[in-house]
């Protein structure tokens, strides 16, 4: 199950341990004999290396089977895998391990003491799939809350294991979580935006400590690869500096494979992100994750020239030097009923949601090489593909158009414009597309929808105060300077013409050191204030 190389790496992840663990394993050897076997082989290569985690027969009838579920002997709390947590999800059961095994959390002291006074039964369930890269951090999130509270229990559940499951509650994209058997949330959700839909007061409380938070002589907006470049570099330059962002990592965590960042062979988006945020945290980096920038004004003081940043929940923080490193985001169809059946079959992310469709039929919108991959990996798990581009020819490298060309089960089409998505008010059936050779109008019957026709910069929120592109970007100078004195700007939401990983980090370096010019050329140093 475990090669030599992964269980000498968790043998020595697990020495962290200070308390005994127990594996509770439900198998059926008749229903599901092949995924009862990796459990029960998974579970007992862990318990061979440390003394500390024991295995045994799961008691509870009312656990799904099969599962593996990870319960700490001192504390009694319990996380369950509904699946064969490997892929993506086996960091969320080594986190899993180590913290029911007494091994610290790293997240706020505030949020820890939240969690623990939490009152109630909380029944949280998550279905992903193995694939799926936004996946791993809710499941590892809702772990940590079960690994502090033992009223909240938490159950990571394989779609495509339990497709009875996933077709009645109508679950058509990951992560999808219930709590308590209710629909809770849908995609990427932070410990943060959990707190608060579990408990309103939380925000406030967040609200009132970013009021007090002193102005900082950096701060960064956004938390992708820019944005942590940005402030490893300003850090490092003895700066106070802050990031501000909706989530850490931003597009990165998205992506599946990266082949092409200098000095790593292969890595996936998720592994770079956490290694992106642990380097940022090894500096005194004050992050504020869960906020939103709406408004960005430069304003004259007795400190000198600031920049204030308003933040969607009230609050204001200020700066010296602003970063704006807000990246971008997919690019919608804008076509009646795409909202509507968002995350009901219109979906974004093929490698995430594509195994919810297993066997049926889907379509691709976007010929270029985001769509024709999303085809070719899609193609190796549904029925049919068929894939709509605008353009009279595909924009795909050839190497990609060859490999789709070649595969029994996706069709091309080109020169046609979606013009609706169709459904029958709970999920897609279909599709309509103008033939822009006769202007005809043709549907196509199907169950999912994939949406892959580029980004377009976060910037919406700056439209009249910032110099902008007609397609959104801002305009930037080569030290990363933008149209107002103080505000810098790195990565995907700029001007700089490839939107890459490696470039979006020497974006952010650059920015930071032309941020940092700015501060030593300015007569009036920032004090130590109350933000607004």
């Amino acid at each position: 199950m475990l090669d030599a190389k992964l269980s000498t790496q968790l043998k020595a992840y697990l020495q962290n341990l200070k308390t005994e663990v127990q594996l509770h394993i439900a198998l059926d050897a008749v229903a599901h004999p092949s995924k009862s076997n990796e459990i029960s082989e998974l579970a007992n290569e862990i318990a061979q290396l440390s003394d500390l985690v024991t295995v045994m027969p799961q008691q509870d009838s009312s656990v799904r089977v099969p599962s593996l579920q990870v319960v700490s002997a001192v504390n009694n709390t319990r996380m369950t895998f509904a699946g064969v947590p490997l892929g993506h999800e086996f960091t969320s059961l080594v986190l899993a391990l180590l913290h029911s095994g007494g091994h610290p959390l790293k997240i706020s002291q505030e949020q820890i003491e939240f969690i623990k006074a939490l009152d109630g039964d909380f029944e949280f369930e998550t279905f992903v799939s193995l694939s799926c890269q936004t996946c791993p951090g809710v499941v590892q999130a809702l772990n940590m809350m079960a690994a502090l509270n033992p009223n909240i229990r938490h159950t990571m559940i394989d779609g495509s294991l339990f497709q009875d499951e996933v077709t009645k509650r109508n679950i058509m994209a990951v992560p999808s979580v219930f709590l308590n058997g209710e629909t809770f949330s849908q995609g990427a959700v932070t410990i943060d935006q959990i707190l608060k839909k579990i408990d309103p007061s939380s925000g406030k409380k967040q609200v009132e400590l970013l009021k007090q938070k002193a102005a900082f002589e950096m701060l960064i907006i956004g938390g992708g690869p820019a944005g942590a470049a940005a402030a490893i570099y300003a850090a490092r330059k003895g700066l106070r500096t802050g990031i501000v962002a909706d989530k850490f990592g931003g597009q990165v965590a998205e992506t599946v494979g990266i082949e092409n960042f200098i000095s790593v062979k292969a890595t996936e988006g998720p592994k770079l992100v956490s290694g992106l945020e642990e380097h940022v945290r090894d500096y005194p980096v004050d992050i504020m994750s869960d906020n939103q920038a709406v408004k960005l004004t430069r304003i004259a003081s007795e400190m000198g020239n600031v920049i204030n940043v308003e933040l969607a929940n009230g609050a204001t923080l200020s700066s010296q030097a602003v970063i704006v490193a807000t990246g971008a985001r997919w690019r919608e169809m804008n076509v009646p009923g795409e909202q509507q059946y968002r995350g009901k079959g219109v979906a974004y992310c093929p490698h995430c949601d594509g195994p919810l469709f297993k066997g049926k039929r889907v379509a691709v919108i976007g010929g270029g090489n985001s769509g024709i991959e999303a085809a070719i990996d899609l193609a190796n798990i549904v029925e049919q593909v068929t894939v709509l581009e605008f353009d009279t020819k595909l924009r795909a490298d050839k190497v990609l158009q060859d490999k789709a060309n070649s595969m029994g089960n996706i069709e091309i089409i080109l020169n046609a414009q979606t013009t609706e998505v169709l459904g029958d008010g709970t999920r897609v059936s279909g599709l309509t597309y103008t033939d822009r050779s006769d202007n005809s109008s043709k549907h196509v019957e199907l169950a999912g929808i994939f949406v892959q026709i580029g980004l377009v910069p976060n910037t919406e929120w700056l439209k009249g105060d910032i110099e902008l592109t007609n397609r959104g970007e801002i305009v930037v100078s080569q030290k990363g300077e933008t149209s107002i004195p103080g505000v810098f700007a790195a990565g995907d939401v700029t001007t700089s013409p490839y939107k890459q990983i490696i470039i979006a980090m020497g974006d952010g370096a650059n920015a930071a050191l032309g941020a940092f010019d700015f501060l030593i050329r300015q007569t009036l140093p920032v004090k130590q204030n109350q933000a607004a």
